[in-house]
C-alpha cells in the first residue's frame, strides 16, 4: 500500500505474477554477425538511410553509438564495417525464430513481443507450480520442473539465491524484508533461475545474447533489466508493498529514473510533465534526437511535488486525443504500478505498419511515388505474414495455393508534418503525428495480381483520397515520416481462439465470388471501401484501437494517433447500405431480430 500527499485512495500493486522482460543485445548487428560470423571481432554498424540506426559493441568500444551520421562515424572509425539494414526481412525472420523459440517454454501462451528485439513472458503459472515442489530444508539443491507431464524435464538449482544480479537500492541495503515479502522472494528465485536457464539456450542453440529483468510487472521488469548490459540479468529484489514510514524498493528504484525513459509516459507526456513541474517549457538540447532535453525531471521530482494527485495530473495531461484517465495511469507509473497484462501469444500479428522518414517530403508526386513504395513493401510483408500454404485437394497438382491466415480490416495513413519556420529561421522540433483510417479494400487480398500493381490501386482508390485530407495542397505540407499500416486483425484459417474457423472462412469466399454478379455496388467504393468488408459483431474498427500492436521495431505504448471511429464506413451485404463504423453494432443487432422473427 502506497500513500502520497493529495492521494485520496491508496494505491495497490499486483504483486501475484513473475515476468520476465528480454532484450536482445545489439540485436540488429547480432543478425548479420550469425549470417558471417568473421563479423564478430570487427566494428560493425548497420546503416539506415544516411545514418547508423544501430551497432555492436566493438563498434560502440571505438566510439560509435546510435543515431550518428554514416560520415560522422567513418571520422571516428575508419575501419568501421557498414551493412545495409534497409531491408528488415533478416532480422524480422530472426525475431520471429527467437520469439517462437520463447514461446515454446511457455505453459500459458502468455509471451508478447514488443517490436523485433523485446518479449515479455508471464511465467506465473511455471513459478508457482514448482514452490510447491521445492524442498525448504534443501533449497540449494533444487528442481525446477519444465514440464507438469515430464517430471524429468527441466533442470537444478540452488532456490536459496538468486541468478544473476539482484537490485537493492543503496539507501535499502541495511532495510531487512518483512515476513510477508518472503513468499515473493522464493518465487522472484525461481523466476530468476528459468530466466538465466532460457538465456543460456537462446545463447547456445540460437547463438544470441539477451539482457533480462525479472519483477511483478512489465515496467518494472523492462527497466530492471536495463542495469547489467549487456549478457546480463536483474531481479528487482522485495520489499515491494511497505507501510510509511518504512522504503519501498520499487519506489527507489523508479525515483532516480528521467520521466522520459519511462514506458508507458513517452515523449508527449514527458514533456507536459517537465513543463508543469518547472513552471515553463524545458529547454531542450538541438544537439540530441528524439526529444532530448538538458534539464531532467526524474519519478522522484514528479512523485514528490507537493499536492501531486491524478486528479491533478488529469488537468495537466488531458487535451484532444488524450486516453480517459490518464492522470490515474500516469500517477501509477510513478508509483512504479503497471497492472497491464502480457497478451497472450497470437499466430498473427495485431497490425501491420511500415514507415519511413524524409529530409524534406514536401509536392504530391514525391508523396505518391513514397506512398507507392510503402505499400508495395506492405503488401509484400502482408502476403509473408499472414499467408500459409495451403494444401492441395485430393488430386490436385500444380503451383503451391496460399490461403489468408489473418484478414486486417483497417487501412491507417500516419505522417509527422514538420512545423513552418519560425521568424528567426529556427523551426520549432515535433514529434506529433496525424493519421487518417478507412476500410481496407478488398482487393489488396487478390494473390494472383502482382505488387506493383496492387499498391498502385492502393494509392489511387484510398491511400490519395486520405493523404489528401491530411494535407489540402493549398495549405503547403512538408513531411518528415510517412506510415501506411493495417490493423484490426481478424484470425482466419487458423486453430487459435481468435480464429473465424478455415472452414467459415472459405464457405465465406466461395459464398462472396457466386453472389458478387448479383450484389448492386454501394458508392462507398469509389472511396475506396471495399464492399468485402461485410458487417460483423467484432467490435469498433479504430486502427488506433491496437495500442499495444505491433510495428517495425517501434514501440506503440504511446500512440500519437487521434480515434477516427467515425470516419470509416462498412458495407452491409444484406441491406446494401454504407454503415459508419460507430452504428455497426446496432445495426448488426438490427438484422438479427428480424432474422429471429
Amino acid at each position: 500500500m502506497l500513500r502520497t500527499q493529495g492521494q485520496v485512495k491508496p494505491l495497490r500493486r499486483k504483486d501475484d505474477r513473475i515476468i520476465i522482460h528480454f532484450d536482445y543485445d545489439c540485436f540488429y548487428a547480432s543478425v548479420v554477425e550469425a549470417e558471417n560470423p568473421a563479423l564478430k571481432s570487427v566494428p560493425l554498424a548497420i546503416q539506415q538511410k544516411q545514418i547508423i540506426v544501430t551497432c555492436n559493441y566493438e563498434a560502440r568500444r571505438h566510439g560509435l553509438h546510435k543515431l550518428e551520421l554514416i560520415t560522422e562515424a567513418k571520422k571516428a572509425c575508419p575501419e568501421v564495417v557498414i551493412v545495409l539494414g534497409e531491408d528488415l526481412t533478416r532480422f524480422r525472420n530472426a525475431s520471429k525464430d527467437l520469439y517462437n523459440t520463447i514461446r515454446s517454454f511457455s505453459w500459458n501462451d502468455k509471451v508478447e513481443r514488443l517490436g523485433f528485439d523485446e518479449v515479455w513472458m508471464d511465467i506465473t503459472d511455471m513459478v508457482d507450480y514448482n514452490v510447491e515442489l521445492l524442498n525448504m530444508n534443501d533449497l540449494t539443491t533444487s528442481f525446477f520442473q519444465l514440464s507438469r507431464e515430464d517430471p524429468t524435464a527441466g533442470f537444478t538449482f540452488d532456490a536459496s539465491k538468486y541468478a544473476g544480479h539482484g537490485f537493492m537500492h543503496k539507501s535499502l541495503t541495511k532495510h531487512q524484508a518483512r515476513n510477508e515479502d518472503e513468499h515473493l522472494t522464493t518465487r522472484l528465485r525461481l523466476g530468476s533461475h528459468l530466466a538465466m536457464h532460457i538465456r543460456h539456450f537462446l545463447e547456445e542453440q540460437k547463438g544470441y545474447t539477451s539482457t533480462v529483468g525479472i519483477s511483478t510487472s512489465k515496467i518494472l521488469s523492462k527497466l530492471v533489466g536495463n542495469l547489467n548490459k549487456p549478457r546480463g540479468q536483474t531481479t528487482l529484489v522485495p520489499p515491494y508493498l511497505v507501510e510509511p514510514p518504512d522504503s519501498s524498493n520499487v519506489l527507489a528504484f523508479m525515483d532516480g529514473h528521467d520521466i522520459g525513459k519511462v514506458p508507458g509516459i513517452g515523449f508527449k507526456l514527458s514533456d507536459r510533465l517537465r513543463e508543469h513541474f518547472l513552471g515553463r517549457k524545458p529547454e531542450m538540447d538541438k544537439g540530441l534526437v528524439y526529444g532530448g532535453t538538458k534539464e531532467k525531471v526524474t519519478v522522484g521530482d514528479m512523485r514528490t511535488l507537493p499536492g501531486l494527485s491524478p486528479q491533478q495530473l488529469d488537468k495537466v495531461l488531458s487535451g484532444p486525443g488524450s486516453t480517459h484517465g490518464i492522470g490515474a495511469k500516469v500517477f501509477a507509473l510513478l508509483h512504479g504500478i503497471d497492472d497491464s497484462e502480457v497478451i497472450e501469444a497470437r499466430d498473427v500479428p495485431r497490425q501491420i505498419s511500415i514507415e519511413d522518414s524524409y529530409i524534406r517530403l514536401d509536392t504530391i508526386d514525391e508523396a505518391i511515388r513514397e506512398m507507392t513504395s510503402t505499400s508495395r513493401r506492405l503488401v509484400e510483408r502482408m502476403r509473408i505474414d499472414l499467408t500459409e500454404a495451403d494444401p492441395p485437394s485430393a488430386g490436385e497438382t500444380g503451383s503451391e495455393r496460399r490461403r489468408w491466415i489473418g484478414r486486417p480490416e483497417t487501412l491507417r495513413l500516419t505522417t509527422r508534418p514538420r512545423l513552418p519556420l519560425n521568424d528567426d529561421g529556427t523551426r520549432t522540433r515535433t514529434f506529433k503525428r496525424i493519421s487518417r483510417s478507412t476500410a481496407l479494400p478488398g482487393f489488396v487480398f487478390n494473390l494472383d495480381e502482382h505488387l506493383d500493381a496492387i499498391a498502385d490501386r492502393l494509392v489511387k482508390e484510398a491511400l490519395l483520397p486520405l493523404f489528401k485530407r491530411l494535407h489540402p495542397e493549398k495549405a503547403g505540407w512538408n513531411l518528415s515520416l510517412l506510415n501506411v499500416a493495417v490493423a484490426n486483425m481478424v484470425d482466419v484459417g487458423t486453430t487459435s481462439k481468435a480464429s473465424a474457423g478455415r472452414d467459415i472462412h472459405s464457405m465465406l469466399s466461395r459464398q462472396e465470388e457466386t453472389l458478387r454478379p448479383f450484389q448492386i455496388q454501394s458508392s462507398s467504393t469509389q472511396l475506396g471501401i471495399a464492399p468485402e468488408n461485410k458487417l460483423s459483431n467484432s467490435g469498433s474498427a479504430t486502427a488506433e484501437a491496437e495500442a499495444e500492436a505491433e510495428a517495425d521495431g517501434v514501440s506503440l505504448w504511446e500512440h500519437d494517433s487521434e480515434d477516427e471511429a467515425d470516419e470509416i464506413v462498412f458495407f452491409c451485404a444484406a441491406c446494401k447500405s454504407s454503415i459508419p463504423a460507430f452504428a455497426r453494432a446496432a445495426h448488426s443487432r438490427f438484422h438479427d431480430r428480424n432474422h429471429g422473427a
